[in-house]
């Protein structure tokens, strides 16, 4: 039978039990997908801080789950560069620097210029009522939970997530998405490692209603402008309140 900390428990002659077996055979991929996604979140929040080791019974007892869902979660997060594998030494939450900030934010405008451009040509009325529904419902819920110091929203990063993705939905390229998804996330990981520090006076919902209406109006030059503009503005703050690594 299963433990309470999800390990296996085998009978009397070493074997596991049929409801142990059971609990295996269930749905091993959704045990894994569960795992992926909290190591993930905790990840990129920074509950898990850059550097640190990832040992596998301590991520059993953590996630309630057996060894298995919690290696093979660790494998895919190595895929996505999340998690290092450390030569006959295990993994670890991948490190951050300075310098990789650089170049993920390079890499991200490169590729949301273009996603942008397309998005612009080819969107029709659907696409800009979703970029308008995006950019209103962002601007309902308040960045911080507390008005006197900072204390992240996740439901305002999650909001700020769908808005950015629905600005280059229409760009007619899954990979490019995927790429942008991916970048997107690694960029909130560098701005949830500088804490407050990554929450200077600025009116975010004034930039981002400004991206709006460039893309309403079809300036494309103009909405890249503003969005690159916008990228820089906390890239910038972040490169001078990141450690390099």
């Amino acid at each position: 039978m299963k433990t309470p900390d999800g390990e296996n428990a085998a009978n009397g002659n070493g074997q596991e039990t049929p409801a142990e077996e059971l609990r295996e055979e269930t749905s091993p991929e959704s045990l894994t997908s569960q795992v992926y996604s909290r190591l993930r979140t905790d990840i990129i929040s920074g509950t898990l801080s850059p550097g640190s080791k990832l040992k596998i019974e301590e991520l059993r007892h953590r996630y309630g789950v057996g060894t298995s869902p919690v290696r093979e979660a660790l494998s895919l997060l190595t895929s996505d560069q999340f998690v290092e594998r450390l030569d006959q030494r295990g993994f670890r939450v991948a490190t951050v620097s300075v310098s990789e900030f650089i170049e993920l934010l390079k890499t991200r405008c490169w590729l949301e210029e273009r996603a942008l451009r397309e998005s612009i040509a080819h969107g029709g009325s659907e696409w800009e009522e979703k970029v308008v529904l995006a950019t209103y419902r962002l601007s309902r819920v308040p960045r911080s939970e507390a008005a006197d110091h900072f204390v992240a929203n996740a439901e305002w990063e999650e909001r700020h997530k769908h808005f950015h993705m629905s600005l280059l939905s229409a760009c007619g390229s899954s990979f490019m998405l995927k790429f942008c998804d991916h970048l997107y996330d690694q960029n909130v990981r560098y701005r949830q490692l500088a804490g407050t520090k990554a929450y200077p006076a600025r009116d975010i919902n004034a930039e981002h209603g400004a991206i709006c209406d460039a893309v309403l109006a079809h300036d494309a030059d103009l909405a890249v402008d503003l969005l690159m503009a916008h990228y820089g503005r906390t890239g910038d703050f972040l490169k001078t309140n990141l450690p390099d690594a």
